[in-house]
């Protein structure tokens, strides 16, 4: 059973990102704020849950929460800024589009850059601790699979539907066989290290 919050006297916020691991594509964070009295026996960490499942969740979370919010990094952005920068940034800019201002930050991991005039606790693990972190979970990796389905019917031969641009043995050969698109990451290790020195020369 997920716990409801750390502290029932402040406006909590549960954060999370998606796509962190990704060869391609944008990282998507979403923060959530829920009612005290939220209830979901279904919702747990996203990775836990079936895709049926988590997009069965989504409208749940929406409908259910006092706020909530999805942040976007890009491929581009993450190149300039490296990876766990634009992770704390797609948080950022998830709170930040918060239609309440949240009195404290729940965030799913060990680090993060401090959002201005907020506290926060780092938890390890989080989304399976934390049903606010469990919904943020479930709303960054449903928007970045929907995000991920759209670049795949312009690049299928990279079969994004399935892989949604993780590092599986398809997707590098799909490198190898027809290079990087835009929306790679170039600075991330797309093939072996001595066919990621030939890929951009």
């Amino acid at each position: 059973m997920l716990l409801p919050y750390i502290d029932p006297n402040r406006i909590e916020a549960g954060c999370d990102e998606a796509g962190r691991g990704c060869l391609a594509g944008a990282v998507y964070a979403a923060a959530v704020i829920l009612p005290p009295d939220f209830k979901c026996d279904a919702l747990n960490d996203s990775k836990k849950l079936t895709e049926k499942q988590r997009y069965a969740l989504r409208p749940v979370i929406e409908q259910e929460a006092l706020s909530w919010a999805v942040g976007i990094v890009s491929a581009e952005e993450i190149d300039q800024i490296n990876i766990l920068n634009a992770s704390f940034l797609a948080m950022h800019r998830a709170i930040a589009r918060l239609r309440i201002i949240p009195e404290h930050l729940l965030i799913d991991g060990n680090r993060f850059k401090p959002y201005p005039h907020i506290g926060h606790t780092c938890v390890v693990k989080g989304d399976g601790k934390y049903l606010s972190i469990a919904a943020a979970s479930v709303l960054a990796k449903t928007y970045r699979d929907d995000y991920m389905l759209q670049l795949h019917r312009e690049y299928p031969q990279y079969k994004w539907d399935e892989n949604k641009g993780y590092p599986t043995a398809a997707h590098r050969q799909a490198i190898a066989a027809f290079g990087p698109t835009p929306y790679h990451r170039q600075t991330f290790r797309l093939l072996g290290e001595a066919q990621q020195l030939e890929l951009f020369e």
